[in-house]
């Protein structure tokens, strides 16, 4: 396999993931909801300017790509104000359990169809019994 490399990358931002549910679910119960998903947005949005600055500018590519491409912003707030809802209920470990069994769930189907612009990758029964066991931690780890 010639991306080894990547899985250890994704691991790492899985963690990070975990990281922002528990830094996002007392930081919302302090200050609310979507003012602490303001906050982290903003964070990382200065981040993201400084990168830019440094980097090529590519503005004008990325609007002729098609519009459709662009809706996937609307859902990173979606899932932030999630986490900071979800994680002082429920805490850290299941709401990343949830949404690790909703990420899986949807990745299959968009793999399998290969759905926006993705390339095909047939869903076999490993695959569902990986979905199968992420439910089971669901219900297990409750």
């Amino acid at each position: 396999m010639k991306q080894l490399w990547i899985f250890p990358f994704v691991v790492l931002a899985g963690m990070g993931l975990s990281v922002e549910a528990g830094l996002l679910g007392p930081l919302g119960e302090e200050i609310g909801h979507m003012w602490a998903t303001l906050g982290i947005f903003a964070v990382g949005s200065l981040l993201l300017t400084f990168g830019l600055i440094f980097g090529r500018p590519r503005l004008g590519l990325m609007f002729k790509q098609p519009r459709w491409q662009l809706t996937g912003g609307i859902l990173g707030p979606i899932y932030v104000i999630a986490l900071t809802i979800a994680t002082p209920h429920i805490g850290v470990g299941l709401t990343m359990v949830g949404i690790l069994l909703g990420q899986i769930a949807t990745s299959l189907v968009i793999d399998h169809w290969g759905l926006l612009g993705s390339r095909k990758r047939r869903v076999d029964q490993y695959r569902i019994a990986a979905l199968i066991a992420v439910l089971a931690a669901l219900w297990l780890i409750q």
